[in-house]
């Protein structure tokens, strides 16, 4: 590097300088400061430099960011993390249960610093302490690509807790979410975080969860949430709120315009915390997702809770799960809505009470008005596990059944539901217009239905629907769930393969068996003009069988099932030794 030109011209003020030998002992200068006319401009700066950077300024680097991580580790005695290597230009890092401890997150801090790709950092469970933590932060301030991290338990403590607040008061990062779950931090570090976090506006999403904050902590969070215009989502679940502190904490609920999800699970509310509760949802109107399960809350707290749905016009997901109320409890909230045509309820978890047939009568004339809403309920009393299977029907063989009926695919009756046609579809918007449309499933079968195509952001996904089709290009529909009967024999059949062993685990044992009534292939398969013949053992085709264990068909890929491919011949089913097949060229 000695015989290389300068990267800047020089002056006559600046005479040439060698660079100054490297030494082991010496951090490391960042690459996005290794220009020495930029390092001049920074002079202002010199405030927000970090302990990151080389300390002799004539000195800078050009090399890789895996070469600047490996340098890092080397300068901190520690062991390179082969998936950080790996992964550096992938935008999501998980390093969760490393034990990197502080030495390597500041090796993972220093390669970060001008790392332009990831956005999501994960640190769970690696025992930061202070000094990785402080490496973290003065990584921030340097990276605006970062947009998540996650160090949750850390046990950061009270100290942790005065790093992140004074670094949240500069409002300097790109951060919008950040996870502090299970910390260790008590009611003092509640203070220094909502003094913080009442002026910050960047963090968008904050997980506190299973940390020590009791009453004293709660009214710190009400004030902070009284101020706070920039968190969407807040998690505080696990932690040791009771009346006063849920009291406190409603208070700032009710005057907050910009928190839409709430988790309060497995606190103490009990009955006064409820009826706090049920004047912030009279009163607020952008909270969408609130999460009160096993908070001590009994049939009056729930009646509370109702007066206030009565009047909501913007909760979609309300969890009591695990609170000891009754059915009582579960009727006043399901008429609560019944009085509120208003109400976008779409989900309500009371999955630990036992109903009766009466309530679902109910539950029917309330979806009549809202038939986006759903109820998760334990139980019908008296409704035997038996019975509900006899009257059970898959409800995506109804679905093919109407979609038949009206000569269209499954893909299309589902796209149809959406008025733009697109993909996806918000969660509740499909209940609804399932719901509403002819075919005719009920709740449990629309449940089911949702389970299958919910992509767990709150949108169904239909693209599941389009990846169960047979990989046939030439087929313009999805696979039927009983394939039709194939046209004349030979007609659209390729070659024909003989099956030696037919047994594999991922078929779990079963046998590929002809029987009366089995189903025939599906149309479509290619025929001789449309793709080459298999001329020699050891082709691999496409084959359509069908299973007497599972009772299912499917295509299947000979190689998979051993299966040699012959000479081309008559195109007609043929019993091997391990049973039928259908079978067609690539």
């Amino acid at each position: 590097m000695d015989n290389d030109e300068p990267l800047e011209p020089e002056t006559q003020d600046e005479p040439e300088t060698e660079p100054a030998p490297q030494n082991s002992d010496e951090t490391l200068y960042c690459e996005a400061e290794a220009s020495v006319g930029v390092d001049k401009d920074k002079a202002a700066r010199e405030s927000s430099e970090t302990d990151l950077e080389i300390e002799d300024t004539e000195k800078f680097f050009t090399t890789g960011q895996r070469e600047l991580y490996l340098e890092a580790c080397k300068l901190m005695g520690v062991v390179p993390v082969s998936y950080f290597l790996r992964n550096m230009e992938e935008s999501y890092m998980n390093l969760n249960h490393h034990g990197l401890g502080p030495n390597g997150t500041k090796a993972i801090a220093i390669a970060l610093v001008s790392n332009t790709s990831v956005v999501t950092l994960e640190l769970a469970d690696n025992s930061l302490m202070e000094e990785g933590l402080l490496s973290l932060v003065e990584m921030l301030q340097e990276n605006y690509y970062l947009q998540e991290m996650n160090v949750s338990d850390n046990d950061l403590g009270l100290k942790g807790a005065r790093i992140i607040s004074e670094f949240l008061q500069r409002n300097i990062s790109s951060l919008w979410n950040l996870q502090l779950s299970g910390n260790n931090f008590r009611d003092e570090s509640a203070e220094l975080l909502c003094q913080a976090l009442s002026t910050n506006y960047q963090i968008k999403t904050l997980d506190l969860s299973h940390n020590q904050f009791s009453d004293k902590g709660g009214e710190y969070v009400g004030q902070m949430l009284a101020l706070n215009i920039g968190l969407q989502s807040l998690d505080l679940s696990w932690n040791h709120f009771h009346v006063r502190g849920a009291v406190a904490l409603c208070s700032g609920l009710r005057v907050n315009t910009t928190l839409q999800k709430l988790d309060l699970s497995m606190n103490g509310f009990g009955n006064e915390g409820a009826t706090a509760l049920g004047e912030v949802l009279r009163l607020n109107n952008s909270l969408v997702y609130l999460d009160i399960s096993c908070n001590d809350i009994p049939n009056d707290g729930v009646s509370k809770i109702s007066k206030g749905l009565e009047v909501n016009e913007s909760l979609k997901v309300l969890k009591l799960f695990l609170n000891p109320m009754s059915m009582d409890g579960a009727v006043s909230l399901i008429l609560s809505l019944k009085r509120n045509p208003k109400s976008k309820m779409e989900e309500i978890d009371i999955s630990n009470v036992l109903v009766s047939e009466q309530f679902l009568k109910i539950l029917d004339g309330v979806c009549a008005i809202h038939p986006q809403l759903d109820v998760l309920y334990k139980s019908v009393q008296g409704f035997s596990a038996k019975k509900a299977l006899l009257q059970w029907t898959n409800p995506m063989k109804l679905i093919q059944s109407y979609a038949d009926q009206h000569k269209i695919t499954v893909l299309d009756f589902f796209k149809s539901l959406n008025p733009k046609g697109m993909m996806t579809m918000p969660v509740g918007d499909f209940r609804k217009a399932m719901i509403q449309d002819m075919v005719p499933l009920n709740l449990p079968q629309v449940r089911e239905l949702i389970k299958k195509l919910d992509d767990k952001t709150g949108m169904v996904n239909f693209r599941s629907v389009w990846a169960r089709r047979p990989s046939d290009p030439a087929s313009a529909r999805e696979a039927p769930l009983h394939p039709p009967t194939p046209q004349a024999p030979g007609a659209e059949l390729s070659s024909r393969c003989t099956q030696h062993s037919m047994r594999r685990p991922h078929l779990h044992g079963s046998s590929w068996l002809h029987s009366p009534g089995l189903p025939s292939p599906p149309h479509g398969l290619p025929s001789a003009s449309a793709s080459p013949q298999p001329q020699a053992a050891g082709c691999r085709a496409r084959l359509w069988g069908h299973s007497e264990v599972t009772h299912r068909s499917a295509w299947l890929d000979s190689s998979m099932l051993g299966g040699v491919c012959r000479s081309p011949g008559s195109p007609k089913r043929r019993i091997t030794p391990a049973g039928l097949l259908w079978f067609g060229g690539l």
